[in-house]
């Protein structure tokens, strides 16, 4: 009698395999413009199937064991040949370069990213500002004008983002960059963005940092300075989490997309060119004190803002 190993590993992972693929080809159902996607993993299933088959066959009737390894390396050219076709998967938006959470990476044929899907498919984006008026009438805070109006202990952000300030002490400078779509276009900011679901505040003020200037910032010299909480006007309500760091590695980008980086001089600092928030808690932030930010704004303008400065003992 022969072994034949990769007919037993097959074997073993059969079950769970076709339970995962399944799974995942029903999620993929729940979207739009995932047929593709939907199309590789049936293939895939098709293709594991098939050599499934082929391998009873060679130990149904006793052929030599190496034949496992034909079978196996066959099913692998032909998936390395057309792995247009069976793997259409990616990981990072096709048009902006930003990483895709796992239902756009599995589902979206056009590999585009949530905000990229919209801005294509403008009449795909959900209405979720309507339904959360309803929803939270009684802490809607988007028609006050004044910080003390809100009850920050009920009020809740719909977005998380983060703010990273690169420090250069013995040049007395910091590494801002200019926007240049998106929100604050045309404004300066320290480099930042939304925190993925999947991520911690930390990550994510590691990862903006890396696409936006190309350096790179351990966690463990990440300083946390404190938050910034924004009420817009128009509904929106947002959290910023603020660091600073003093050591990085890599080469700076000359600019992106998105972003142009500059290191800019702390004593020349142009706030009339920022969020008209910042000349209030960044240059303390930019000392090391630790802060806490509440602000109202209507656009690009601030209506009314408050900063605490927390202390050890707070």
């Amino acid at each position: 009698m022969h072994d034949y190993p990769i007919l037993k590993a097959f074997g073993d992972a059969f079950t769970f395999l076709m339970l995962l693929l399944l799974f995942l080809n029903l999620q993929q159902r729940k979207h739009k413009h995932s047929y593709v996607k939907r199309r590789a993993l049936l293939l895939l299933a098709s293709m594991y199937l098939s050599a499934y088959i082929f391998l009873i066959v060679i130990e149904h009737f006793q052929l030599p064991p190496y034949l496992e390894f034909v079978v196996l390396a066959v099913a692998i050219i032909l998936v390395i040949i057309f792995r247009k076709i069976y793997f259409p998967f990616r990981l990072k938006c096709s048009k902006c370069g930003k990483k895709m959470d796992f239902n756009q990476a599995l589902s979206s044929d056009d590999n585009l990213c949530i905000d990229c899907h919209y801005e294509k498919y403008p009449d795909e984006r959900p209405k979720e500002k309507e339904e959360k008026k309803v929803e939270v009438a009684e802490n809607d805070f988007s028609n006050f004008d004044k910080v003390s109006m809100i009850d920050w202990d009920l009020w809740e952000a719909e977005e998380r983002c983060t703010l990273l300030y690169l420090m250069d002490k013995e040049n007395n400078k910091v590494l801002l960059i200019k926007k240049k779509r998106g929100m604050g276009k045309g404004l300066i900011n320290g480099p930042g963005g939304h925190i993925e679901l999947e991520e911690t505040k930390y990550e994510a003020a590691i990862r903006e940092m890396k696409e936006e200037t190309g350096l790179t910032v351990s966690r463990d010299d990440l300083i946390d300075i404190g938050s910034l909480r924004f009420q817009f006007q128009d509904g929106l309500s947002m959290i910023g989490y603020v660091f600073i760091a003093y050591k990085y590695s890599g080469t700076l980008l000359e600019e992106t997309d998105e972003t142009e980086p500059v290191w800019t001089n702390i004593s020349s600092l142009d706030y009339s060119k920022m969020w008209e928030d910042d000349v209030m808690w960044l240059p303390y932030a930019l000392e090391g004190k630790k802060l806490e930010g509440y602000f109202i704004f209507s656009g690009e303008k601030m209506i009314d803002g408050k900063v605490d400065f927390v202390t050890d003992e707070s």
